[in-house]
């Protein structure tokens, strides 16, 4: 706990950005001295223009290794090498750690298709269309599929279907057919191994229908091998469609991957500042393999790159690390080998951490760390507080609203508050959708989620609210270079300053394994 404030590869890259007209952001208004005020001068020299280059060349890169910078593939290590290039060309001492992790994706892009009445392709990924479950075995197939025991309209409360859950609920049911099958009372297993009992060529089970059991935000599993058949989960739109009209065909497609692979993070430090005193800021640089991660995470990524890259003139008198994390959509494995690879020295070096996750997203709300818990009841290590109450001050001299989102540990802060190292950071928005009280205070649009594109293929260049990703990349510089420059120290914090207007929302960050 802290009390106390001592505030050849590249050619490559270089390439796939020719190939879509992308220049290097420059670094030509880094400060060549120390300043009088470093804060104002640092927001000064951050722009927004060109934080969003940082970004073209990230969706470049992408859009040449199959639309994705996912960890463990060539596009995540182009995206380290044009990271790590640009902060050791800025005179960073930079370190590339390399770690293993095991890769769970697949080969080939997952179909699930309506063939017929009316052909309609649906989206794979959590919070979207349609996922495969865990342990399902790789399948194609095609055919008609066969309603199990449905309740729709669904009943009023979870678990009023048992879709699925007695041997009898396929009598009548024709053999090669794919079960399409509702969730509720019995788990998932259950179901799949009903329906490969009635012969089954694949099962689709779709989300129950009541309030808070409609999308796919759960991580469904099947509980370990034996499963034949490929087998999906839906939202509940999806499987009350494919239910609407009797006969209706699919195909269907899995084809898995599981293997040990290596990926990277990427840290630099400044040669000047007190090694005793280390400001760290930190985003995840990979993004999941069903899209090129242009707002998670290439939002943060790029917003602390650029600062890193203005603010490599100074003379702080902190030593400044900047982290770019790799394996976070995986289970935030960067951020935590990075830590339990610290000595307990160096872990007490480390003043503060900043994690930066998602900061343009395009119905964006304003969102900072509850550090002191007041608003969820989860506070970070003493010291967290300070740095919530500084974001906040940020905000409010800009007057502008911000929101509270939940300390839980589900992004690369959580090695560090675990390690009692004081932590804070920004959040725009993920799959949660906005609230009309959120509307009228940050304007965008009711009732859909902060951003619509949350994992999916569509989070590209188009999916950045250029507004949020600029007034977020000050509140970067902002930060970063009050804690370099100041030698106080961080107190317990302070209500926000009075007129903030405030709200709370919860930062929800990949869903949890369920059986049933």
């Amino acid at each position: 706990m802290r009390s106390r404030f001592r505030k050849g590869v590249l050619g490559v890259v270089v390439a796939a950005m020719t190939l879509s007209c992308v220049a290097l952001p420059g670094t030509a208004n880094a400060h060549p001295r120390p300043h009088k005020d470093p804060v104002r001068d640092l927001v000064k020299a951050v722009s927004g223009k060109n934080v969003t280059k940082h970004l073209q060349v990230l969706q470049a890169i992408a859009k040449v290794n199959n639309d994705t910078r996912v960890s463990g593939t060539r596009g995540f290590d182009l995206s380290r090498d044009y990271v790590a290039g640009r902060l050791r060309a800025a005179g960073y001492r930079v370190t590339v750690q390399p770690f293993e992790f095991l890769f769970e994706g697949y080969r080939t892009p997952p179909v699930l298709r309506r063939t017929s009445p009316d052909p309609k392709t649906y989206t794979y990924g959590f919070f979207s269309d349609y996922v495969a479950m865990g342990d399902s075995p790789a399948g194609s197939v095609s055919g008609q599929t066969q309603a199990v025991d449905l309740v729709l309209p669904p009943g009023p409360a979870a678990n009023s279907s048992s879709s699925g859950c007695e041997a009898s609920d396929f009598d009548g049911f024709v053999a090669g057919r794919i079960a399409l099958m509702q969730r509720g009372t019995c788990n998932f297993r259950v179901k799949v191994d009903n329906a490969m009992a009635a012969g089954a060529s694949g099962a689709i089970v779709f989300n129950e229908g009541q309030e808070g059991r409609t999308e796919i935000d759960l991580n469904p599993v099947l509980g370990g091998p034996g499963v034949t058949i490929p087998s999906f989960f839906t939202s509940f739109a999806v499987g009350a469609e494919l239910a609407a009209t009797a006969g209706t065909s699919v195909t269907m497609n899995w084809d898995p991957i599981s293997e040990t692979r290596t990926t990277y993070n990427v840290i630099a430090e400044t040669k000047k500042g007190d090694p005793n005193n280390v400001v760290m800021a930190g985003a995840h640089l990979d993004s999941v393999q069903e899209g090129p991660g242009i707002n998670d995470n290439g939002s943060g990524s790029a917003g602390i790159l650029e600062v890193a890259l203005q603010f490599a003139k100074t003379k702080p008198k902190n030593k400044v690390r900047f982290a770019f994390w790799g394996a976070e959509e995986f289970g935030l494995l960067g951020s935590q080998h990075y830590v339990d690879a610290l000595t307990p020295e160096e872990r007490e070096k480390i003043t503060l951490y900043l994690n930066f996750d998602m900061i343009g997203s395009p119905n964006y709300t304003f969102g900072i760390y509850d550090g002191d818990g007041d608003a969820f009841g989860t506070a970070g290590p003493e010291g967290s507080a300070q740095i919530e109450e500084d974001f906040e001050k940020f905000y409010t001299g800009r007057r502008l609203p911000f929101t509270a989102t939940a300390f839980t540990g589900r992004s690369d802060y959580g090695a560090f508050i675990a390690a009692g190292i004081p932590a804070g950071g920004l959040f725009t928005g993920a799959e949660v959708l906005k609230t009309e009280e959120e509307a009228a205070i940050f304007g965008g649009t009711a009732g859909i989620p902060l951003d619509p594109c949350y994992h999916s293929a569509c989070d590209t260049i188009k999916n950045i609210s250029a507004k949020a990703l600029d007034v977020n990349a000050d509140a970067i510089a902002t930060l970063v270079a009050t804690y370099a420059f100041d030698t106080g120290t961080i107190g317990t914090g302070a209500p926000a300053p009075a007129g903030a207007a405030r709200t709370t929302a919860p930062h929800r960050h990949g869903p949890a394994e369920s059986l049933n």
